[in-house]
């Protein structure tokens, strides 16, 4: 094994700062299964013999497409359940770890119902160049990226399942340490906020204060009166399907010091090319009917006991008692009784910021408040 240089030597510390396993188990026990049994109903396609390191000493680099114009819950419903899936199937050292936008972590606000370093402790890493080449020394788990970048999220529906332009880093990376990259497709996430688009001259604005994008589409009025819906996703099935595995060596004679800019340019193009044939092939298997409305009624019939949980309007509440219990509390071992009588109200009473998240515009004010609070917009990563 080669070792690393110094920078990335001191830098290391990025494997462990936030990550905590015990915060996505219990988040996974408490919340993500019921969501995703009820409301997202994911489904792994062609993960069964899943993909081993071709070179022990470094990390596969999986990839995959962002949904557009959506919080990032398809990532998130896609990590939980391979969390779940790995332990039975292969190994939880397989799980990929995302390396996500620097934009996620740096205000409250876009982490999930303003859950503190939400992204950091479930295992995400800020995707710079530095920590990228670190995260290629790392041996505890795989990386996963999404090497659209904010492009991928920002993209419109009017170009839904349309690979955008793939970061030269992972062509870069995947040369020089001799792994391979692993992608997979997610279909229908494009539905979680359908029929939105943006402007560049807005999302220039709005990146200034911490959000990436602005989804233009009727659900922002929505936004605006009912500020919950900030977070919201609408009920599609999230379907992930592997694709084949990609050996960029084999793409090129070259080492990464003889290939020039255009050249990486060339075989990024060449893999989002491969990438985009396979995902048009998922999309037409798997993308035809995004809701399925029958068999999502059925699920909340069959979990009816847990009610009004699976539905987004109760999320800001379940994810905030999370906190309450995970980090003002302190607690690790603990099961959020769900299906008792009122727990919902409950859950209300004890956290009154929720409140918030129900009243027309006024709401945003303590919300924004919090969100912003200790931001670190203008600080390094």
């Amino acid at each position: 094994m080669n070792t690393p240089p110094p920078a990335i030597v001191a830098n290391q510390h990025i494997y462990d700062d936030y990550f905590r396993e015990e915060f996505t188990q219990t988040l996974d026990e408490n919340i993500l299964q019921l969501l995703d049994r009820v409301w997202f109903r994911s489904k792994l396609v062609g993960f069964e013999n899943f993909p081993q390191r071709n070179n022990p000493n470094r990390p596969l680099i999986f990839a995959s497409n962002h949904s557009g114009m959506a919080f990032p819950w398809d990532a998130i419903v896609a990590l939980s359940h391979l969390w779940r899936y790995l332990p039975k199937h292969a190994s939880l050292s397989d799980l990929p770890r995302p390396l996500s936008a620097p934009l996620l972590s740096q205000t409250a606000l876009m982490n999930p119902y303003l859950v503190k370093e939400f992204w950091k402790k479930a295992g995400c890493v800020d995707a710079t160049t530095l920590n990228f080449e670190t995260m290629m020394y790392y041996q505890d788990h795989n990386l996963m990226l999404y090497p659209e970048g904010v492009p991928g999220i920002g993209k419109g529906f009017n170009r839904k399942y349309q690979f955008q332009r793939l970061a030269t880093s992972m062509v870069r990376l995947a040369l020089q340490h001799g792994t391979d990259i692993v992608p997979f497709y997610t279909i229908n996430a494009e539905y979680l906020n359908p029929y939105a688009y943006s402007w560049d001259f807005i999302n220039r604005f709005t990146k200034k204060i911490g959000i990436p994008f602005l989804p233009l589409t009727l659900l922002l009025l929505l936004v605006i009166v009912q500020p919950w819906a900030f977070y919201l996703a609408l009920p599609a099935k999230l379907t992930f399907v592997m694709g084949t595995r990609i050996r960029p060596s084999d793409l090129t004679d070259k080492t990464t010091d003889q290939l020039t800019r255009e050249e990486y340019l060339a075989l990024s193009e060449q893999i989002r090319q491969k990438m985009q044939a396979e995902m048009d092939v998922a999309v037409k298997n798997y993308g035809q009917h995004p809701y399925r409305w029958a068999e999502l009624w059925q699920r909340m019939k069959e979990n009816r006991r847990f009610f009004p949980f699976f539905l987004p309007f109760a999320w800001p509440a379940l994810f905030t008692e999370f906190e309450r219990l995970y980090v003002k509390e302190g607690r690790r071992d603990f099961h959020m009784q769900l299906d008792r009588p009122g727990a919902w109200l409950r859950m209300l009473w004890r956290n009154p910021i929720t409140l918030a998240y129900f009243i027309p515009v006024l709401g945003w004010i303590p919300l924004a408040i919090k969100g912003y609070k200790g931001n670190k917009l203008g600080q390094k990563p």
